[in-house]
């Protein structure tokens, strides 16, 4: 089965590069034969990968363990879902993840337009077959997921521990399909370039696309970030690490894209910048991939050092190369239709939206290139540390926070000063309010007081918004205001469905500041009856107790929760060996969570009196991240549902029958 994997990938590879060409001298000659074997050679790819997936699958589910990759992450006693989710642990799985997901997509689009963007539809599928053909190559050439062993192993290496958590079953592929999704509109952009399409047709097929591929990015981290709070052990969700900065970086820049296509589509305005912004959100995926696989950086998520990196840089460089070359091309074709008009516009906060969400992308570039630049220059590798991005990029987010609040509330074109004393009254009122109250609750952190009163800020004028909203249709149609608000947001589902996004984005931020800046830790060494005091809890420590499970053996510690006086339950945070020789037990945390904060406690060690040593933290407002992301699902699912006036509109646009 694995030769017919490895088989799957040669032939994908050679068919991908027919695809590329037979599109391109099919479109410039217009010859429709040659076209059509195109099309049919987009179809074979995605069935050939589908089948090299398949294959190495089967070597994980038949425990093949002759086979390299299956031997190195997989064992026998491993529970099947983390022997599915050993397909993308490591480097050729992920990769080969990467090329399947881009030719699916890749078919996906072309059966969407079928009937539409004919002249557009061939070099679309150009860069999306390109890319695909890179990653066979790399695939076939230098990271064979097929590769056999001279002999068969009776058990694999089983996987990473660490790796085996809910959360990393989750986060490579949400990541991928984010990474992946943004190719369809970077291919679009490049089509429209080559053809000289440039208005607003290739923005508006490509909308669900990147909303598509924004929501998984969005997942992607969100997962990553839960995993690394409930399994490394340390107490945090996010410590800037070059891998993680390489999966937020499109993300900040696939964000300011979302938002600066509707000022192109509303006012034809920011039309190379939006170019510009797609070309760069893709080229932030292919270099976030590069940093996982070269193992130039340090990171806990790396695959450590390969032989890649100067491949990807190639890549990336000719990417670069092609595509601003097209748009400095393409140039004195694409002017604005329209000048901004006032400062005090929806225009012109979205732009200032879109300049501070590309410094803070530069400012994360920055610090996770510089070890680089200073070991080149200097030959020392300087580590830049978490408290750099927390001191430049915590003052630019909070600066956006302020601007998601402002921007419903200003009109387009330009603001009358009557408009805006009106529309911020009442938010403002409540914001000032929630900062006494939090003031009088006891929150004298200057800086989580002045955040909280931003997003109280935001939540205000949303809530506000939805109101306005909902009494006009009460109004109108005399419907209660329960049929009132859902049909407000059925009918307008981009506007609402992107406040309700807003509104998840804000619980996220909440969970954010109150984790950073009200964290309360105590580190200490109790023994048996002993007590330990942290914020309003006590912990009562009551011994350890050794017991083994199917996969390993766990020394765990009994702690009873005490708060008022009161119990309120027990936790028991462990270390769990892999062996009795294992001397790097992986930790595993105990959390105690609530609306208001989680009580999370790290066993970091014991002795033979059975004292034992105990890193207590109260991280304050945690799980809203996690409702937060929940929030972001829901107003997502609700802006990517097609509109009924979109559909009456592409009927009538691109009606069966029609180029």
């Amino acid at each position: 089965m694995t030769d017919i994997g490895y088989a799957a990938l040669l032939i994908a590879f050679i068919v991908s590069i027919f695809t590329v060409i037979s599109f391109t001298w099919g479109r410039i000659k217009g010859y429709g034969d040659l076209l059509a074997a195109a099309r049919n050679g987009v179809y074979a790819v995605a069935a050939l990968t589908t089948l090299a997936a398949i294959a190495l699958w089967y070597a994980f589910l038949t425990r093949d363990f002759q086979v390299k990759y299956v031997a190195e992450y997989s064992d026998r006693k491993e529970p099947l879902a983390y022997t599915i989710s050993s397909f993308w642990a490591g480097q050729e799985g992920s990769l080969l993840l990467w090329v399947w997901m881009i030719a699916l997509f890749a078919v996906i689009v072309l059966y969407q337009n079928r009937d539409k963007h004919r002249e557009l539809m061939p070099f679309v599928q150009v860069v999306l077959m390109s890319t695909a053909a890179f990653f066979l190559m790399i695939l076939t050439l230098l990271s064979n997921p097929f590769a056999r062993l001279p002999f068969a192993p009776q058990d694999g290496n089983g996987l990473n521990p660490l790796l085996q958590n809910p959360g990393m079953f989750f986060h490579p592929p949400t990541t991928y399909l984010g990474y992946v999704g943004f190719a369809v509109p970077f291919a679009f952009a490049m089509a429209a370039l080559i053809t000289g399409k440039l208005g607003d047709d290739w923005i508006r097929s490509t909308r669900r696309w990147t909303l598509f591929a924004w929501f998984f990015l969005s997942m992607g981290n969100l997962f990553g970030a839960q995993w690394a709070y409930v399994e490394l052990g340390w107490g945090g969700f996010w410590a800037w690490d070059p891998v993680e900065n390489a999966s937020f970086m499109p993300w900040l820049t696939g964000t300011a894209y979302l938002h600066s296509v509707m000022i192109q589509q509303r006012r034809g305005m920011l039309k190379v910048w939006n170019f510009i912004l797609i070309i760069g959100t893709f080229l932030l995926t292919i270099f976030g991939t590069f940093l996982t696989r070269s193992g130039i950086l340090s990171s806990v998520h790396s695959f450590g050092q390969s032989n890649l990196g100067p491949f990807f840089l190639a890549f990336i460089g000719i990417v670069l190369v092609f595509s601003v070359g097209l748009l400095l091309d393409r140039l004195p074709h694409l002017k604005s239709d329209n000048e901004l008009d006032s400062f005090l516009s929806r225009e012109s906060s979205f732009l200032f939206n879109n300049l501070i969400l590309v410094g803070a992308t530069f400012a994360t570039i920055w610090g996770t290139v510089f070890p680089l630049i200073s070991e080149a220059v200097r030959g020392v590798k300087i580590t830049v540390s978490q408290p750099f991005f927390n001191q430049v990029n915590g003052p630019i987010f909070l600066v956006l926070v302020l601007i998601m609040g402002i921007c419903p509330l200003i009109g387009w074109r330009k603001a009358s000063k009557e408009n805006l004393l009106r529309n911020f009254l009442w938010p403002v009122i409540g914001a000032v309010a929630f900062a006494v109250v939090a003031y009088a609750s006891g929150i004298r952190d200057l800086y989580a007081l002045l955040a909280f009163t931003l997003c109280s800020f935001v939540v205000a004028v949303i809530l506000i918004e939805v109101f306005r909203g909902t009494r006009a249709r009460h109004r109108i149609y005399s419907e209660n205001y329960l049929t009132a608000v859902g049909k407000l947001i059925w009918h307008n589902k981009p506007r609402y469905g992107g406040y309700i996004i807003h509104l998840g984005v804000i619980m996220i931020a909440i969970g954010i500041i109150g984790s950073f800046a009200l964290k309360t830790e105590v580190d200490q060494t109790v023994a048996p009856g002993e007590m330990i005091n942290v914020g309003q809890f006590s912990l009562k420590y009551n011994g350890l107790t050794q017991y083994p499970t199917a996969n390993y053996d766990v020394v765990a510690a009994n702690l009873e929760v005490y708060s008022g006086g009161k119990k309120v339950g027990s936790i028991a945070p462990s270390k769990n060996f892999q062996s009795a020789t294992d001397e790097q037990p992986t930790t595993e945390v105990a959390i105690r969570t609530t609306l208001l904060e989680d009580l999370y406690v790290i066993l970091a060690g014991w002795d033979r009196d059975m004292s034992a040593s105990f890193k207590v933290m109260i991280n304050p407002l945690v799980v809203w991240i996690w409702i937060g992301g929940s929030v972001l699902l829901l107003g997502t699912l609700i802006a990517f549902w097609p509109d009924e006036k979109d559909r009456r509109r592409l009927d009538a646009r691109y009606g069966r029958g029609e180029a």
